[in-house]
């Protein structure tokens, strides 16, 4: 991904990140959700960086920072979206119910995975690292927090 910026009337203006799809090699365009979701969009004025070649020869896209749009990973096809949820949803359990902070449970998630903690991004991660992810919170949570209940 790279920012680049534009020159206009002496002023530098920013320009949408290239983003390039992992699966065709195309590359993506910011849309609104409603492109992708129809009226099943969860957050109105949300928007995602959807491939050019979606839907008619493949379905990556992935979600946008509000007020940035900046991509809030690399585009994903709908298994490896699909696992980045389930992903998600181990690992927050570790921050939401306050068993550590969310700065603590990064850096932990990146030492149990062998990573750099600032490459503890679920929506980075491959198929590998997610199910990776996935198995490392249920061992915690199973070991620290089925005992004492």
């Amino acid at each position: 991904m790279k920012l680049m910026c534009n020159k206009i009337n002496g002023r530098s203006k920013k320009r949408q990140p290239d983003v390039i799809c992992p699966y065709c090699g195309r590359r993506a365009v910011l849309r609104p959700a409603e492109y992708v979701y129809g009226s099943r969009t969860l957050v109105p004025g949300s928007r995602l960086y959807v491939c050019s070649n979606y839907p008619a020869g493949c379905d990556a896209y992935v979600g946008a920072h509000e007020g940035s749009n900046k991509p809030k990973g690399i585009l994903a096809d709908g298994n490896l979206r699909n696992k980045r949820i389930q992903a998600h949803r181990a690992f927050d359990q570790l921050w939401k119910n306050r068993l550590m902070t969310r700065s603590q449970a990064y850096g932990w998630l990146a030492f149990q995975l062998g990573i750099e903690p600032g490459e503890a991004h679920i929506g980075h991660f491959s198929d590998y690292y997610c199910e990776q992810t996935i198995a490392a919170c249920e061992k915690f949570w199973n070991g620290c927090c089925k005992r004492a209940a």
